[in-house]
């Protein structure tokens, strides 16, 4: 999912840089979101881990 929202964020750049402002806004949004739901996904992976006894 890290994987997709850098892509995500490389579209929105390259889309800034060529002067799509409506597409670039839509990709970093979504770039945006995906990050946040890696991160969310990424800290309860963390609290709930599973330990080896």
């Amino acid at each position: 999912m890290l994987y997709w929202a850098v892509v995500f964020f490389m579209v929105a750049l390259l889309a800034g840089v060529l002067g799509f402002f409506g597409i670039a806004g839509m990709a970093a949004s979504i770039a945006k979101i995906l990050f946040i739901i890696f991160l969310v996904l990424f800290v309860v992976a963390l609290i709930t881990g599973r330990r080896r006894l």
